[in-house]
């Protein structure tokens, strides 16, 4: 639900741009790295029910960090009220889901709809906020909620757009589908949240997502994109917003007991080593880094954060790399700032595109606490200070334009709050040189 999106598919353009909520510049256009959407015909008609167009909002101003104020008071009362909003967004049929929105859109039974994999994505994202905020146990209503929205993703290997049989790579968004949902499916296991009705499709669910994600992954190059040129048996580019928060739910997976495929996990961890550039530490967008001494890191903290992190977690890397990529986050802070809320994608002069900006904060929330212990309260201060000096009136966090996507704002800003008090992200550790890598076929159960 992270970082999903990029420009409309042309076939798609000319629809979109007589809509005032999705209307943008036609001169804004993303960096030259970044893959091209492929067009495509009309889907077939969606199972799901559509969705009502969100109403549009408009840019707050960033407050000036000096004037606030967060100390455990403020960011406990932030998190707090954040339930109640979060539990009035859920939406759809019978009120089970959370469906991120940006300005993508797919044309399915002749309508242009969001796609499932923001709908599934957006749920389980905001679902597992909803779940980490503490005092779940004994709250009902989130209970409920979250009953619901694991109802709703369960469905999901049998959606048509979700089946990962019929991928056939292009621009297709349903890669966040997979990482989310497993990610939400397996913590709300271990917390023995998922009602005792749904454990069956819940566990069927988890090792399909497994499954996909290792079938999705891109050959020779490794990891995953969601906008790759057509064929799913084709070399691309790797996505190194898409790659980390991908690994990070294969951890978990492996550390819940299931066998995942070490093979697409080295693949993947290799990618995001060759992104680095060797002159600035910058993360490229895509591809390989290289020796470039241009600086673009205005661009790049988001997905710095994340994937010196995922590094980390899995034995590579570096701590020193880590402490630069947060202390880049808030030093260049303002690049991002100047996208939130702004219509379009990727402008330059650095590309950043609105929906990077609370995925950003936190994964640079998730970041600090990989650092020594010593170092983390100076720094949790600052980014909460940013994060707080771009809160709506209404109490909520949205880096789009549509009202509707407050749900992934806000969930996004109450995790990056929650860090210091939830467990850290779960790592990774390969097998030895003299054990074979294991691959997890169709995502079996490790016993």
């Amino acid at each position: 639900m992270t970082p999903f999106l990029r420009p409309l598919p042309t076939l798609l353009l000319a629809a979109a741009l007589t809509t005032p909520a999705l209307a943008q510049p036609t001169s804004q256009r993303p960096p030259e790295n970044a893959p091209a959407p492929r067009q495509r015909p009309a889907q077939p008609k969606d199972p799901l029910p559509l969705l009502p167009a969100s109403p549009q909002v408009k840019k707050n101003d960033a407050l000036p960090v000096e004037k606030i104020d967060v100390d455990q008071k403020v960011l406990d009362a932030a998190v707090k009220d954040s339930i109640a909003k979060l539990l009035a967004m859920q939406e759809g049929d019978g009120k089970a889901e959370w469906p991120y929105e940006g300005v993508y859109r797919v044309n399915v039974g002749g309508q242009l709809q969001i796609p499932v994999g923001y709908r599934y994505g957006g749920t389980s994202i905001t679902a597992l906020a909803l779940l980490r905020i503490p005092g779940y146990e004994t709250d009902d209503a989130r209970k409920a909620a979250i009953a619901k929205a694991i109802a709703f993703v369960v469905k999901a290997p049998t959606h048509p757009l979700i089946q990962e049989e019929t991928y056939d790579a292009g621009y297709d968004v349903r890669g966040w589908a997979y990482t989310y949902i497993l990610q939400f499916l397996i913590e709300a296991k271990t917390r023995d949240a998922i009602p005792a009705p749904l454990k069956a499709d819940a566990e069927k669910t988890i090792l399909y997502m497994i499954n996909a994600i290792n079938k999705t992954a891109i050959p020779k190059s490794g990891g995953w994109n969601y906008a790759r040129g057509a064929g799913r048996n084709n070399p691309a580019s790797t996505s190194t917003f898409m790659t980390p928060p991908t690994l990070l739910a294969l951890f978990a997976a492996k550390a819940a007991g299931y066998t995942v495929d070490d093979k697409v996990i080295d693949d993947a961890l290799n990618a995001l080593e060759r992104s680095r550039n060797t002159v600035t530490n910058e993360i490229v967008y895509s591809g390989e880094g290289g020796k470039n001494p241009k600086d673009n890191t205005g661009g790049a903290a988001g997905r710095m954060t994340c994937a010196e992190s995922a590094l980390v977690l899995a034995g590579r890397g570096s701590l020193d790399n880590v402490r630069n990529s947060v202390n880049t986050f808030i030093t260049r802070w303002e690049e991002f700032d100047k996208r939130r809320q702004m219509s379009g994608t990727h402008v330059g002069p650095y590309g950043v595109a609105p929906y990077y900006f609370y995925f950003a904060h936190y994964s640079a929330a998730q970041a600090i606490e990989l650092l020594p212990e010593a170092e983390r309260p100076a720094l949790r201060e600052k980014c909460n200070k940013l994060l707080f000096s771009v809160r709506q009136e209404d109490g909520t966090w949205n880096d789009r334009v549509f009202k509707r996507s407050a749900n992934f704002g806000t969930s996004f800003a109450c995790m990056a709050m929650l860090q210091p008090v939830l467990p850290k992200p779960i790592g990774y550790t390969p097998p030895k040189k003299d054990e074979p890598k294991k691959t997890a076929g169709a995502g079996a159960r490790a016993e």
